[in-house]
């Protein structure tokens, strides 16, 4: 009787890996993917914000903003680059080219870390 319940109990127990891993590993990716995306929109901004173009370094701020936010991961280098993103919204919008490339530069680089 013991040995039939241990059997059971490790039946369902590998089976939750078997389920369970490919699930929480394809939430990584997911994860990934969001950083991913996020740091080549910021790449994108600082490189238009270089040319003084502020309005576009907003446009790719704010979708690499959603894209980190997005991600869903707890990282310290994920919250800075949200920081960085959020000032560079904000100059952009308020005109500064160069104060929103610095930020936008910075949270890339924070971006790029996340591991």
């Amino acid at each position: 009787m013991m040995r039939r319940i241990c059997r059971s109990a490790m039946l369902v127990f590998g089976l939750g890996v078997l389920v369970g891993a490919p699930l929480l590993n394809g939430l990584a990716f997911a994860g990934d993917k969001h950083v991913a995306e996020a740091v080549e929109h910021a790449r994108g901004a600082a490189s238009h914000g270089k040319e003084g173009h502020a309005d576009a370094c907003v446009e790719h701020a704010s979708e690499a903003l959603k894209h980190a936010t997005a991600a869903g991961i707890k990282n310290p280098h994920l919250m800075e680059g949200i920081k960085h993103l959020t000032e560079a919204v904000k100059h952009g919008k308020a005109g500064h080219a160069d104060a929103c490339t610095e930020h936008a530069d910075g949270g890339a680089t924070h971006l790029a870390e996340v591991k």
